[in-house]
């Protein structure tokens, strides 16, 4: 679609005989059909003389033509099909027989084979020497379609997924190291361009960054290694490989993070920054010696991503407004709980990109620090040198915050210089680890909380989970089973039967899982003045009864039950993360 004016198209006749197109400008099709004007195309095509970029891109670009528009008008003129990639059931396998650099080079895609003929989809129909090329490639005869350049990136990384090169290359290393493992012949090697371990582990990430993956676990078993992703949520399995391999990868990861190569009895920690592509990616390892060797997990994190702000995370409207407003009182304590990986410090950061950092300190205390947000100050804390939480925050009381963002709330020492801080007039956001919002209060009681301080400066507790959502594009009607038609009645009550409910069966556009993308629920429990009172009294049950009837029709059983009702999530996924008519 960006081709110059001097670009070729098909003509009927010769495609039929040679499947190759004859010469047609683009810019005169675009005035005959009173897309652009006589005017518009000349100055277009003196710029192209200046600049060297193709006709039609400079008209997109320059807002004179959409990139679909565009698409049509190439379709009706080549008569050739226009597909749309986000409903076009594609196949990996056909798509494969492409390789994926002349795809991306050439920016076409392979859609159906039809007989002793291929469908390709090309950006740029007009392209005479990518038409050649494909030929010559794919050794077949090609009929063309014509598809939006927008939408081939995201095609190209959910069909060119790097499993078959991570287990040819994790194959290789299995030659090179052999029976045993030579820890300084291979440090030697490392450098070596081409070397197996480097090869396998750069594939390994550039997989995992293309598939959105948010960790990659490297896992020793009794007879093999797998190495999986998480995606979603979920693990998926990347590649399965000899165990042999695995002590080569874990020495060249902790060499990466400037870890102590030669302990392998204790559990290590550390950080490294890759540069992929056009990314830059900090990771997070942890090592864990397993019985059959060492267990590397490590967190992908996009270094200068840019932070969600709150209305970008899925709150109901008057939680979100409630949630602004305890944001700018003077003091107080909030807290977000939820599993590991249900986004609590993506909220954190959320409600630290809603406040003026000009006009008041605020100070994370973290471990590590994930995010980096100008006009903050930022502490990682380092155990090994004793700077833990406790020494932080109380170093971070005389920096005269008026914000301070906790990383986790993980012992005693931590929690009561926490509630302490928010009672002399700080506000006080951070994470624990509850199972729902109920049982917050009481949780940092058992951690040895006093209870007027809890009572006094816990303003709000935030449980939230993050559901998969249905694919869009395979998305079905889904009659209930039994026991998910329990979990309806359960919350749902009588409305039950007027629940309508979607699965997705697995397409291409998801991988086969039926899910794509992520949403977020969310529980709000404000303390009141009941809570707090019971809460000093220590007596749980006047708190439940108090917090339950705060939070009646907008548990997270309730939000997860809304996405059911609006078909962008699935009972079974409702029922997995654990929500139920008690939380």
């Amino acid at each position: 679609m960006d081709s110059n004016s001097t670009a070729t198209a098909s003509n009927p006749d010769a495609e039929r005989n040679s499947g190759r197109p004859q010469k047609l400008r683009l810019g005169d099709v675009l005035v005959q059909q009173e897309l652009i004007t006589q005017q518009q195309l000349e100055q277009a095509l003196e710029l192209q003389r200046s600049s060297g970029k193709k006709l039609g891109r400079l008209l997109i670009d320059a807002g004179l033509i959409t990139e679909e528009a565009l698409a049509h008008v190439l379709a009706r003129q080549l008569r050739i099909p226009f597909v749309n990639l986000k409903t076009f059931p594609l196949k990996t396998e056909l798509v494969r027989q492409l390789p994926e650099t002349p795809a991306r080079r050439f920016r076409a895609l392979v859609l159906e084979e039809r007989n002793d003929t291929l469908l390709v989809a090309m950006a740029d129909p007009l392209d005479l020497f990518a038409y050649d090329e494909l030929s010559r490639l794919l050794k077949r005869r090609i009929a063309m379609a014509v598809v939006a350049e927008s939408q081939l990136p995201a095609a190209f990384d959910r069909h060119y997924r790097r499993s078959e090169e991570i287990s040819g290359l994790a194959k290789a290393l299995e030659r090179d190291i052999g029976d045993a493992v030579d820890f300084g012949a291979l440090q030697a090697s490392v450098g070596q361009e081409g070397a197996p371990v480097v090869r396998l582990l750069q594939s390994v990430f550039e997989d995992a960054s293309q598939a959105g993956a948010s960790d990659v676990h490297i896992e020793p078993q009794e007879s093999e290694l797998l190495i999986r992703t998480r995606i979603d949520g979920q693990l998926q399995v990347q590649t399965q490989a000899d165990k042999r391999i695995a002590p080569a990868l874990a020495q060249r990861l902790k060499l990466m993070a400037a870890l102590d190569i030669s302990e392998k009895r204790l559990p290590q920690d550390g950080r490294f920054t890759l540069r992929l592509r056009d990314k830059t990616i900090d990771v997070r390892l942890s090592t864990l010696p397993g019985q059959y060797g060492e267990s590397v997990v490590m967190r992908l994190l996009g270094q200068g991503t840019a932070v969600r702000r709150l209305h970008q995370l899925d709150m109901p409207a008057d939680m979100l407004a409630r949630f602004r407003e305890i944001l700018t009182q003077q003091a107080g304590m909030v807290l977000v709980t939820g599993p590991t990986g249900s986004g609590k410090t993506t909220t954190l950061y959320a409600a630290l990109a809603e406040l003026d950092a000009e006009k008041s300190k605020i100070i994370t205390v973290e471990d590590p620090v994930e995010y980096r947000l100008p006009g903050l100050t930022q502490v990682q804390v380092n155990d090994k040198i004793e700077l833990d939480f406790a020494r932080v925050l109380r170093a971070t009381l005389r920096q005269d915050p008026d914000v301070i963002l906790v990383g986790e709330m993980r012992d005693a020492q931590t929690v009561e210089i926490g509630l302490r801080a928010a009672i002399t007039g700080h506000m006080v956001l951070s994470t624990l680890h509850t199972r729902d919002s109920l049982s917050t209060p009481f949780r940092l009681l058992d951690m040895g909380a006093p209870p007027f301080m809890v009572a006094s400066s816990l303003q709000a507790v935030f449980a939230q989970r993050l559901l998969r959502a249905v694919c869009p594009q395979c998305a079905e009607p889904h009659h209930p089973n039994a026991q998910e038609r329990a979990w309806l009645e359960a919350v749902a009550g009588p409305e039950a039967d007027a629940v309508q409910s979607v699965r997705g069966p697995g397409c291409s556009h998801c991988n086969g899982t039926g899910y794509q993308g992520r949403r977020g629920i969310y529980e709000m429990l404000e303390m009141n003045a009941d809570m707090s009172l019971a809460v000093q009294r220590g007596d749980a049950g006047g708190f439940m009864a108090a917090a339950r009837e705060s939070l009646r029709g907008q548990t997270l059983a309730d939000r997860s039950l809304a996405l059911v009702k609006a078909g962008k999530t699935t009972l079974a996924e409702a029922m997995r993360i654990g929500v139920d008519q008690g939380d």
